[in-house]
């Protein structure tokens, strides 16, 4: 009887161990899954291109030559996501931009938007925008943003910001089409007048 207790402990440690080391190989089989998640940020990195995710948004087309020169999406690991239109011009140079931006943990409440919308429009971090008015739009009424005087150089763009607390999204861009101010502000709301949704993936909201 004592010989066949020491043999099925004998087994039963055997199989535990078995157990243990496919545990072991299992997570760390898992460990890799990160790498072969294609468009799943790498923990500890910012935002990253996400080039198999597919466009949510899109413009209604007033004229059927016209397209988009360019879509990309970025994510963040902490659940940001932007969807962004650029358009350019002569020489690659940008002449308007859309940008979709659906908040996750990484977003920063104590940080000015107007301070990216300034480097999207070409300034530098350290330029300032000043309130341009607002204009009424199927999302509400949207802020618009001018460079101030000290900081306008070159280039006369005009931004704008649009942002739902729930759920947490943003929608901001500039446009530098149009000669005079009211022209830039109709270019604005024709734009975001065309924005649809094609698809809300796994965020209903």
């Amino acid at each position: 009887f004592a010989d066949e207790v020491v043999g099925t402990l004998a087994r039963l440690f055997a199989y535990v161990g078995t157990l243990a080391l496919f545990a072991i190989l299992g997570l760390a089989a898992l460990g890799q899954l990160p790498d072969l998640r294609g468009d799943e940020p790498a923990p500890g990195k910012g935002w990253s291109v996400a080039d198999r995710s597919h466009p949510a948004f899109a413009l209604s087309r007033l004229d059927s030559s016209e397209k988009t020169a360019s879509y990309t999406i970025l994510r963040h690991p902490e659940g940001g996501r932007r969807d962004v239109m650029r358009w350019t011009g002569a020489a690659d140079k940008p002449v308007a931009e859309l940008d979709i931006y659906r908040e996750g943990g990484e977003f920063d409440v104590t940080r000015p938007a107007t301070m990216d919308l300034a480097v999207r429009m070409g300034l530098n971090a350290a330029s300032s925008l000043e309130q341009a008015g607002l204009i009424e739009t199927k999302f509400g009424l949207v802020a618009l943003f001018r460079p101030v005087a000290a900081a306008e150089g070159a280039r006369a763009c005009l931004g704008y910001l649009k942002r739902n607390e729930e759920p947490g999204l943003q929608i901001s861009g500039f446009s530098c089409q149009g000669d005079t101010l009211p022209a830039q502000r109709a270019a604005i709301a024709c734009t975001l007048n065309r924005l649809t949704l094609l698809t809300s993936g796994n965020e209903p909201k």
